[in-house]
Order: structure tokens, then sequence, then C-alpha cells
């Protein structure tokens, strides 16, 4: 579940004694209907086959924490619980103000920086500044190479997609993408994928905004590129307007504790789909979003009835 897009901490977060203690406690795309594995729902990423869990941690907003103390232990816990849940991908982005150098303090914190699977961005208008950023971005997260990088929003696309692809072939890159947001330029995303070899496309996607159903998603799996699902809540507003409204007595059918699961069980039961990034500010939530991951996922018509419920309310 994402927090209320202010980057706040609510009332479930853990005191500051509860977080040091905490913390030093420990340092082929899935059928719906179908009981998942172990590893948080594991996927496998279609250029490679390779596995990964199906919930992946955002950071735009909750991470953007500065330098505050206190809040950086808050997001080093959060993240604690979920590499405990078996989560691995983290999402990050120079234009996510602070987040970038607070995910390698968490993963300097927890010794995760040689498990994580790394995914940022580079997001400049200089296509001659590209390399430069993409050093900085790997300094902040201190990791030796990133696994995935995506060109934010398609800003000059024509310059970073192929040094980014001149990195994945000299071994300085695992995967290469594309990523848009609230259904901007998707004419234009599309072009993109349906040309360049990408690995994994970004893009919303949730009951409410379904429109990458109709050519996007159907384009991903015709390339084989793996689809990263970002604003699965609508940055908290569609959580937050669900709050207080009972779950249907359908939710218990696929194991749905809470109205985030219930959002991320939809948007993981398309075929096309291979994980959601929510972002959040809090260790429940953290735990509460990889497990949606688990057990049954809604069947067609049960996708139905998700969305119109929720578009309903």
């Amino acid at each position: 579940m994402s927090d209320d897009g202010t980057g706040k901490r609510g009332s479930g977060g853990l005191t500051r004694r509860g977080l040091l203690g905490g913390l030093a406690m420990a340092a082929a795309v899935t059928p719906p209907r179908t009981v998942l594995g172990a590893e948080a729902g594991a996927r496998t990423i279609p250029s490679s086959g390779e596995t990964i869990p199906a919930v992946g941690l955002g950071t735009w907003i909750t991470f953007n924490v500065g330098e505050d103390p206190l809040l950086r232990e808050d997001c080093a816990a959060v993240m604690q619980a979920f590499f405990a849940a078996d989560g691995r991908m983290i999402d990050s982005s120079p234009m996510y103000g602070s987040s970038q150098p607070v995910v390698g303090y968490g993963l300097e914190r927890l010794g995760r920086r040689e498990t994580v699977f790394s995914a940022d961005k580079v997001w400049t208008s200089s296509g001659a500044d590209g390399p430069a950023q993409i050093a900085r971005s790997r300094a902040y997260w201190g990791v030796r190479r990133f696994d995935l990088l995506q060109v934010h929003n398609l800003l000059a696309w024509e310059t970073h997609l192929p040094a980014l692809l001149a990195m994945k072939a000299a071994g300085d890159l695992r995967y290469v993408g594309i990523t848009t947001s609230e259904g901007r330029r998707h004419d234009l995303f599309e072009e993109v994928m349906a040309t360049w070899p990408l690995d994994f496309v970004q893009v919303t996607y949730n009951p409410v905004d379904r429109d990458v159903e109709a050519r996007i998603l159907p384009l991903a799996r015709e390339r084989g590129q793996g689809v990263i699902v970002n604003r699965p809540f609508r940055q908290g507003a569609l959580t937050r307007r669900l709050r207080g409204e009972p779950l249907p007595g359908w939710a218990s059918e696929i194991g749905a504790r809470s109205w985030a699961q219930v959002i991320l069980k939809f948007i993981l039961s398309h075929p096309a789909v291979t994980l959601a990034i929510p972002a959040t500010t809090r260790v429940d939530h953290a735990r509460e979003n990889v497990a949606a991951a688990s057990g049954p996922l809604p069947d067609a018509g049960l996708r139905e009835r998700i969305s119109a419920h929720i578009r309903d309310l």
C-alpha cells in the first residue's frame, strides 16, 4: 500500500527504537488463479528467462527525505521488510530528489548491494550528460552496475537509448527499458516499443487506469518485453478513496485482505505484467504489498468485477 502521497509517515509507522531494533535483527508469466511459489510470486523476464519477484519497491516521493537521519532509518526499515518478504527490485530515478542516496544508505545498512535488483533511469535532456548522470546514480546506490536502466518518460530517448544498448552490449548493464506514467505519449511509446530491442517497459496501470490494455500490453507480449507497473495506487489517491469501504465477499476468493492487495492482484493477473512497484513509507505496507503476489489471482470475470466495483465507489 502506498502512503498518502506526501511522503509523511502514517500512524502505523515504527518508533525510532523499533526501527533501530528491527534493523539490527536482520541485515514464464504466472497464469491467473494459480497459487504462486514462495519467492513472492516469481515471474519470468521475457528477454532472459531470469525469475524475479512480482512486487518491487518504488521510491518516488516516499524516499525523498534528504539527510534526515530518522527518516533515512524509516526508509531502511521499509527496505528491510521488503527484502525479508523476498522482494528484490527497487526502482528509482535522478528525478526523485534524494531517493537515490537514501536507497544507497539502506543497501549499505542492510548489506544488500549484491542481492538487490537495481532499476534506475536516465533523465536529462542532454544526451551528452547521460553517462555522467548514470555514473552519479550508480555511486549513490553503491552498486557495481545497474541491473536495469530506463529512459525516463522518453526524455531525449533518441540519444539515451542507443547509449544504454551499447552499455548492455559491453556488459556494463543487464537490461534496457523505457518509461512513461499517467498515460503520457503512448503513441510514441508504442513506436519505440515496436522498433527497439527493449527488455522492459514501465507504464501506469490499475483497475481505474486501463488504457494500456488496448495496445501497449499486447505489444509488450508480442515483442517479448517485460512490463513494470508504476503508480498502482495512483500515488495513494486510490487507496485513500477506498479507505473505510468494506471488502466485498469475493476478495476472500483471491486471498486479499486489503484494498491494496485487491488492486495489486488485479494488476498482476494481467498476463503481460511482470511486476508492480508500489511505493510506501510503512513497514507493514511493504510486507502487505509483497504478500499480494502470493496465492490465487483473479480470473477474467473477477478482474472486470474488481474494476467495475472500484469505479462505482
